[in-house]
């Protein structure tokens, strides 16, 4: 028996032992490891092996040069911090508190509560920041965030009556993430969505309280949570793994690409009403896709004609098929007073199957409210075809090409038929013209002629407007003419305009690679540049 309750004790009394070393440990060793406040001195009191040390300190504006410092961003974030600090820990509990709910009930745990919740009277501090100049529409920037905080976020669960807490504090936090906001569009907050990264591999730092005692005092533990939790940070945010936030929706005004062509037969009308008091009808249709700026399209006019035929081909740049329609206006053309309108209906896109073409015979009606008695008298009926051809998606295994002198490019294949040439007008820098400088930019491509808005007194004018052709072949043996002109204020009673230089672009790279965008000297210009983005779809 002395042999078995021997054992028994050891066998008992050994855990019991260590864990009663591990509290003592924790309770009255721990805290005395500590780190204490530095020391602070003057840097004419340190020797070349502490200034070698604190290198690593130094800001980053002060190593580098192409990073800046932005004191006054930090001192806003000081000023706001006591407010920042409330808002964030109140979407921290409402956050939290339905991912809590799912584990009451369970487990024996009776309730999850928030005791303490502060992120401390310290903030976030920037190092430096650094400005990436893109050629693309959007902004590259990367700042270094130190954040230092004395935080205390104290967790209470009670199990069985019994109530565990578990205590995080003193958080440090060494980032330099990268942000990228694109693209950037005329409507507040200028950028439709947000791109975060990391390009270093974080640190992170905390103290950890269980029962009152530091878990992270506990030799070799301590820099085991540390190196995983960086390492599993690192593993889902380190670049080039982005996680992006979406800021604006269509609705919200975000720029949307192109994603197809619609061909649009208008082939007849039938049974239209009379208009004219002596005569019939001179009827013509306006057609133009919902959410676009561009003016309509219309067919010709049909003289003293109630049953017309057109059978004429227009061709749309669609950019939403899921929400856009198709919006067509019937009127009777007037030589002096303004046009009746005979009719309108819509047709949603999509309905549309791609690259199968589609008859719709529309009833026209008044207007496109359904409450609206009018709408049931006859007003007619118009025969369209439809056609929705999206565009063919990049080949990401097109063949590399070497030239002569061994310079390598990559050779997209050029199917044939048609696509949308979009020519993206930017910006120009140092025109200047020597009566006046209201730039503005004049496109001419097959006859055709877009303007951008005038820029009143502007040497450096940004316009970011964006225009669509839409042709039946590639323009391998086509240029593009782009010109830069000043003109006068409408309201004097002459108008001069004045031209501040021009380029001429061979379209044989367009359609080669798909897009190019580049910075070009304008000629006839002393200094002046244009900024020019220009793809090609084909469908």
């Amino acid at each position: 028996m002395g042999l078995v309750g021997g054992i028994l004790g050891f066998v008992l009394g050994l855990p019991l032992g260590l864990a009663a070393a591990y509290l003592v440990y924790l309770r009255f060793v721990a805290p005395r490891r500590r780190l204490q406040d530095p020391v602070i001195r003057p840097l004419r009191d340190l020797d070349h092996e502490t200034l070698q040390t604190m290198v690593q300190d130094i800001p980053l504006w002060v190593k580098y040069p192409d990073y800046e410092r932005i004191d006054w961003m930090n001192k806003f974030i000081c000023d706001m911090w006591p407010f920042l600090d409330k808002a964030i820990c109140k979407i921290i509990r409402g956050v939290a508190k339905p991912i809590c709910d799912q584990y009451v009930g369970k487990y024996g745990i009776e309730s999850i509560e928030f005791g303490n919740l502060t992120l401390g009277a310290l903030p976030p501090t920037l190092q430096g920041i650094k400005v990436y100049e893109m050629r693309e529409k959007e902004l590259v920037i990367e700042p270094v965030i130190r954040w230092g905080s004395i935080a205390n976020v104290t967790v209470d669960v009670k199990v069985h009556s019994f109530k565990l807490s578990a205590q995080l504090l003193d958080l440090h936090v060494m980032l330099t993430p990268r942000v990228t906001l694109k693209p950037l569009v005329p409507s507040f907050p200028c950028f439709a969505s947000l791109c975060v990264s990391l390009m270093e591999k974080p640190h992170v730092d905390f103290g950890l309280k269980l029962l009152g005692g530091d878990v992270m005092a506990i030799p070799g533990l301590y820099r085991f949570i540390q190196e995983q939790i960086s390492k599993q940070i690192a593993i889902m945010y380190h670049w080039p793994k982005v996680i992006e936030v979406p800021i604006l929706d269509g609705a919200s005004g975000a720029t949307k690409k192109p994603v197809g062509v619609l061909n649009v037969k208008v082939i007849r009308a039938m049974n239209l009403p009379k208009m004219d008091l002596l005569g019939k009808s001179d009827p013509y249709v306006k057609l133009r896709l919902s959410g676009e700026r561009l003016p309509s399209k219309k067919t010709s006019v049909k003289m003293s004609n109630l049953n017309p035929e057109w059978n004429e081909h227009f061709r749309l740049v669609v950019k939403d098929p899921e929400t856009q329609v198709l919006e067509l206006q019937m009127f009777d053309w007037e030589k002096v007073k303004m046009h009746d309108k005979m009719g309108v209906q819509v047709i949603p896109l999509r309905l549309l199957t791609p690259y199968e073409s589609k008859l719709f015979t529309l009833d026209l009606l008044r207007s496109m409210n359904p409450n609206d008695q009018q709408n049931k008298k006859n007003r007619g009926k118009l025969v369209v075809e439809l056609t929705f051809d999206p565009f063919r998606e990049e080949n990401s295994t097109s063949p590399l090409i070497s030239d002569v002198e061994g310079n390598i490019s990559l050779k997209r294949d050029v199917p044939d038929g048609g696509g949308v040439l979009l020519v993206s007008v930017e910006n120009a820098e140092d025109v200047e013209g020597k009566r006046h400088t209201n730039p503005y930019a004049v496109v001419l491509f097959r006859g055709e002629k877009r303007e951008t808005k005038v820029i009143r007194k502007a040497r450096d004018p940004r316009w970011n407007e964006e225009f669509q052709f839409v042709v039946d072949e590639a323009p391998m043996d086509e240029k593009i003419h782009i010109e830069i002109r000043s003109r006068r204020g409408r309201l004097l009673p002459f108008r001069t305009q004045e031209s501040l230089g021009h380029v001429n672009i061979n379209l044989v790279d367009v359609v080669n690679n798909g897009r190019i965008n580049e910075k070009y000297h304008l000629i006839n210009s002393r200094n002046g540049k244009l900024q020019l983005e220009i793809k090609w779809n084909t469908v």
